[in-house]
């Protein structure tokens, strides 16, 4: 542990004024995830030289919050579930609830076995928080054994993410930092500055990846400003710079994102590629393993690393995660134990990353590329030469011109529209967001104290949850209305 991390002050409960606690410790937090100490060298067993591939599988764990408890209190939606298990598939309810626990059973079960499982977690922060207002310490008490316990810090990888589940393309700009610093914080509350200063990937809510230049710049502006080293996205939210796909070979290893915005500046990003697929079927079934087994090493500036294959699945959502899943997690951990992988081994992305650098790969060697559909931005207009004006004059070009052009960003949900047809969600939200920038900016900038006010907490939990996905995934209905009582107290808050 740094010196600097052991002269922070505690943090305080996870609820401070019978909130999350969500704000209020931000140059605390800033303090601990800004460092470039190695996470994963000093703990590995692994040893690059005798890898041959690796694969590496993420679960990624949400439930939302909705005004749906007693008297119209804020609640998780699992708890919704168990209060009224005849509806839909709530009877799920129980299953869910070990699901987001069982982590902690199974890898101390296979540590003790003498193998060398790997897995990556992801947990909105809405989750989080929903656990600790059911009082499921059964469930927390697993994740904080493989969280805090040193003895397992090998191998599990917590990834951050936005604190209630918003797609980043839609999220206001002003917002995305919030988000990710609210994530951070509660993380810290629940599991320690300790632990929290090892979460140096990040997994965005759906897979989703803004192209809009400004919004992409902004948030992995947002990230690095927040710590953190390298980006999840998913292959087809991406392409290469002259807007060419992503070359088979390229998408196993590590990738520069590159973010051009429309005042010509850049920032540059390290992201893991994930490849497409049925995600919860693929990783139920383990199938990162079995595909990584048929692939070797290649060469990233002259040094020879070895392939990762990275997949992300729902970790408690479908039949084959509920069922399959645990069936056939372990048997893969064995078969590795036992040398018969052919030198195939589980990674978590960060250590992947250490290893490879630490074997003298160059990050400036990693192939560069841009969120998908931004080639045709920068066909138009020379990102040296880049103003707004320019910029917003070729997009509309290009819409005008080009059905298949979009500034939507991607996700692994590509059918879907996060933006059309919920103007009555994004319009509140938007609402929300710059009422309360109005209300609070220049009084946090004159005094960072105010973040730890109640009346702040309050606005910015409420402006935060509007920004949830489920109110728009799950279409018109129950779940929009849960969004229109959301910004309607937001704006009491708010005194709109």
């Amino acid at each position: 542990m740094t010196t600097a991390v052991a002269n922070l002050p505690t943090l305080p409960p996870t609820t401070h004024y019978g909130l999350p606690n969500i704000c209020g410790w931000e140059a605390e937090i800033s303090t601990v995830v800004n460092h470039s100490d190695p996470i994963w060298l000093p703990h590995t067993a692994l040893r690059l030289e005798h890898i041959t591939s690796g694969f590496a599988c993420a679960l990624h764990m949400h439930q939302p919050t909705i005004p749906a408890g007693w008297d119209g209190a804020l609640i998780s939606n699992l708890q919704y579930m168990f209060e009224h298990p005849g509806e839909g598939d709530n009877h799920n309810a129980g299953v869910f609830a070990w699901c987001y626990g069982r982590m902690g059973e199974f890898i101390p079960e296979l540590v003790g076995n003498g193998c060398q499982p790997r897995i990556m977690l992801d947990y909105s922060g809405n989750l989080l928080w929903g656990l600790v207002q059911m009082g499921r310490e059964d469930v927390l008490g697993n994740l904080r054994r493989i969280t805090c316990d040193p003895h397992y810090h090998p191998y599990v990888e917590w990834l951050g993410t936005m604190w209630s589940h918003a797609v980043v393309p839609s999220t206001p700009i002003p917002d995305l930092k919030l988000h990710i610093q609210a994530w951070q914080q509660y993380f810290a509350a629940l599991f320690g500055y300790e632990a929290l200063r090892r979460v140096k990937g990040f997994s965005p809510p759906e897979m989703h990846l803004p192209n809009h230049p400004d919004t992409l710049y902004e948030y992995l502006k947002a990230l690095k400003e927040c710590g953190y080293r390298w980006l999840l996205v998913q292959e087809h939210s991406v392409e290469r710079l002259d807007g060419s796909s992503l070359t088979q070979d390229q998408k196993y290893i590590p990738n520069t994102l590159v973010a051009r915005n429309s005042h010509g500046e850049t920032v540059r990003m390290t992201v893991l590629i994930k490849t497409q697929g049925s995600d919860t079927k693929l990783v139920a079934q383990m199938q990162p393993y079995h595909e990584a087994k048929g692939r070797g090493r290649q060469e990233i500036g002259g040094v020879s690393v070895p392939c990762c294959v990275t997949q992300i699945a729902d970790g408690e959502n479908g039949g084959v995660m509920m069922n399959e899943f645990p069936r056939d997690f372990h048997p893969v951990w064995y078969q590795i134990r036992d040398g018969h992988s052919g030198g195939t081994v589980g990674l978590n992305g960060t250590e992947y990353l250490e290893l490879i650098e630490a074997a003298g790969v160059n990050p400036a060697d990693y192939p560069e590329i841009q969120a998908v559909q931004q080639h045709k931005i920068w066909q138009q207009v020379d990102p040296q030469d880049a103003t707004p004006e320019k910029v917003q004059e070729a997009i509309a070009q290009i819409q005008a011109t080009d059905p298949q052009f979009h500034m939507d960003g991607a996700s692994w949900t590509n059918d879907l529209s996060w933006v059309a047809g919920y103007e009555n969600v994004l319009e509140p939200m938007n609402q929300l967001s710059a009422a309360f920038h109005q209300k609070y900016d220049l009084l946090v900038q004159q005094d960072p104290g105010i973040t730890r006010q109640p009346d702040y907490q309050q606005a910015l939990l409420y402006n935060l949850l509007l920004q949830t996905s489920c109110f728009r995934y799950w279409g018109q209905g129950t779940w929009t209305d849960h969004a229109r009582e959301i910004f309607r107290r937001g704006q009491g808050v708010l005194g709109g």
